[in-house]
């Protein structure tokens, strides 16, 4: 036996509303559900994308400090050992020169043993010439001679070290301190090897005459 929705006149019946009631409610949560998916959706989406754009913003961080050391590190290593060495043998020739002028505990040595020998070699003579000759004139020569032999080796040292741009990497000029010091060593030891050829020649400081 079937139930009418509508009556002849229109109107509906008590079953009719009570049909309707009950399916209201789901009619409601069905659209509240419809209308809160997109909103999660999009703040699932929107958290997603504001994570990825924070790493993606720490690894450029990390990218540029990586990039900034390894310059530092390849400009320390370019740099850094070359400067030094250049700067070291400059400050050698200088103190070489230094010590072809002012004399060496070499030729201290040197000089006293050529002394020593020659008074042994005069000892039984009495011949005054022979005597200055081997007693003394060995011994200047001695101090002499290595006196130039440190102003060579400042000299060369000196135009090694100004020398060596020339023959590096292209660009990288040298420090002006370093230039400084080595043509002063270079400078010193040209002086002490003149010095040095003079007084043994005699012609500077030379033996006193016997006659």
């Amino acid at each position: 036996m079937g139930t009418k929705t509508v009556d002849e006149t229109g109107v509906k019946t008590d079953e009719d509303k009570t049909e309707e009631a009950a399916k209201a409610p789901e009619k409601a949560g069905t659209e509240t559900a419809d209308a809160e998916a997109p909103a999660g959706d999009d703040a699932g989406t929107d958290d997603a994308a504001a994570e990825d754009a924070a790493e993606d913003h720490a690894a450029e961080d990390a990218a540029e400090d990586h990039a900034a050391e390894d310059d530092v590190t390849g400009a320390a290593g370019n740099e850094g050992p070359t400067g030094v060495g250049q700067g070291a043998g400059a400050v050698v020739s200088a103190g070489l020169g230094i010590v072809s002028l002012t004399g060496s505990w070499v030729g201290t040595v040197a000089s006293a043993r050529e002394s020593l020998i020659g008074q042994l070699e005069t000892s039984s003579s009495s011949d005054v010439g022979m005597l200055i000759e081997k007693g003394y004139g060995n011994a200047w020569h001695a101090t002499a001679l290595w006196g130039g032999l440190f102003a060579l080796v400042a000299l060369i040292v000196g135009v090694v070290v100004l020398a060596r741009p020339a023959f590096g990497a292209p660009g990288r000029p040298q420090a002006p301190w370093i230039k400084s010091v080595a043509w002063a060593g270079v400078a010193l030891g040209v002086i002490g090897l003149l010095l040095a050829v003079l007084k043994y020649t005699d012609i500077l400081l030379g033996l006193p005459s016997t006659g």
